[in-house]
C-alpha cells in the first residue's frame, strides 16, 4: 500500500502488459475475460479487433482456439480524458492551509477516478472544496493528490493547494522523508515480534489487478512491530512503517510472510473468519515538512470505531 506519489491505489488502468496462455483449446475472447475482469466480453473482443490485443505479435481473431504456449499481449487504452466535476462530498479536514489540507479518508471512499469509477471519489470532493485545485496547470490528473490509499484503507492523507507545495510534497516522498505509520490487524500472529520485509513487488502477471512478490519488481522495503499478538483467534495487531510506496505493499508484504491482512479477500483469505467488509488497516500517523514554511508536522489517527470494536472481540 501506501505511498510514492500516485502509486498506493489501483495502478493506471491504461496500461500494456503480458502473459503465456496455458489453457489449451480455449478461445482467445473467454481467456480474456479472467485476464480482463473489467471489461465485459464485447469490450476485449472490440480491443483484439482494434489491436491492441496479440498473439505472438500477430493480430489475431476473438474466437480462435490457442494451443497453448502463446504469448498475448494486452494494451489497454487510456480512458477518455473528462473533466473533473466538483461534488460537495463531506471531507473529514484534520488541518488546511493556503498551501495544503490533511484529511482523514474513510473506508469506501475512492481517491482519483479511474476504471468504472468517474464519481463520489476524493478528487471530485476536493475540487469542490478547493477549486483552485483544478487550476494546476499541468497537474490535472493528480487534483493535489500526492499519495494514495486503497479504497478499503482509511486515514491520513496530504492534499496539495498550490503547484507548489505539490512539487515540494512530491520530492519529499521521492527523497523519504514524509514518515508513514499505519495499524493492521493480522489473520495470523508474525513468527518474529519485529521485521523489516525487502521484497521488490510487480504487477501479478497472472492478474492484472493483483500486485505480487517479484525480483523483476521494483525495490520494497516494509517495517512491522507487532503491539499484541495471539488475539482469540490467532490474530495479531501491528504497527507498520512503509520506506518505500509500492502500489498494495503493505497487503503484499504481510500476505507474503504468511500474515494477510483481515478483511483483504485479493491477497488474504478469501473466506473471512471475522466477516469484516473491509480490510482492517489504517494510515494512523503522517509526518512531513511544511512545503512553504518547512516546518515539521505531525498528525496522528485513532482507529475507526467499527475496528475498534472488532479489536474489542478478539481481546475476550
Amino acid at each position: 500500500m501506501t505511498d510514492q506519489p500516485q502509486h498506493d491505489e489501483a495502478a493506471d488502468p491504461s496500461a500494456a502488459f503480458e502473459f503465456t496462455v496455458t489453457d489449451k483449446g480455449q478461445r482467445l475472447d473467454k481467456i480474456l475475460v479472467d485476464q480482463l475482469p473489467d471489461l465485459s466480453r464485447m469490450q476485449i473482443q472490440a480491443l483484439i479487433k482494434d489491436g491492441h490485443i496479440t498473439v505472438n505479435g500477430e493480430q489475431i481473431k476473438p474466437g480462435i482456439k490457442l494451443k497453448g504456449g502463446e504469448r498475448v499481449r494486452i494494451v489497454i487504452p487510456p480512458p477518455p480524458q473528462t473533466s473533473l466535476q466538483p461534488e460537495a462530498i463531506p471531507l473529514q479536514v484534520l488541518y488546511e492551509d493556503a498551501e495544503i489540507a490533511v484529511i482523514e479518508k474513510p473506508a469506501g471512499l475512492v481517491v482519483h477516478p479511474g476504471s468504472g469509477v468517474q464519481s463520489g471519489t476524493l478528487a471530485n470532493a476536493l475540487l469542490a472544496r478547493y477549486p483552485e485545485i483544478g487550476q494546476m496547470v499541468g497537474s490535472e490528473r493528480r487534483q493535489g493528490i500526492v499519495h494514495r490509499l486503497d479504497r478499503e484503507t482509511s486515514g491520513l492523507m496530504v492534499i496539495a493547494r498550490t503547484k507548489r507545495a505539490l512539487n515540494r510534497l512530491m520530492h519529499q516522498f521521492q527523497e523519504r522523508t514524509v514518515e508513514k505509520t499505519y495499524i493492521a490487524l493480522l489473520e495470523r500472529t508474525p513468527k518474529t515480534s519485529t521485521g523489516r520485509i525487502e521484497a521488490p513487488i510487480a504487477r501479478d502477471p497472472k492478474q492484472r489487478k493483483r500486485m505480487a512478490v517479484n525480483r523483476d519488481g521494483r525495490p520494497a522495503i516494509t517495517e512491522f512491530t507487532v503491539l499484541e499478538a495471539n488475539l482469540r483467534d490467532g490474530q495479531a495487531l501491528v504497527e507498520v512503517k512503509l520506506l518505500t510506496g509500492r502500489t498494495h505493499q503493505i497487503r503484499v508484504h504481510m500476505a507474503f510472510i504468511g500474515s494477510p491482512i483481515v478483511g483483504d479477500t485479493v491477497y488474504g483469505y478469501r473466506k473471512q473468519r471475522l466477516g469484516l467488509k473491509r480490510h482492517f488497516l489504517h494510515a494512523a500517523k503522517l509526518a512531513f515538512d511544511h512545503p512553504q514554511t518547512g516546518e515539521r508536522l505531525q498528525f496522528e489517527s485513532p482507529l475507526p470505531v467499527g475496528l475498534q470494536n472488532v479489536l474489542a472481540k478478539l481481546r475476550w
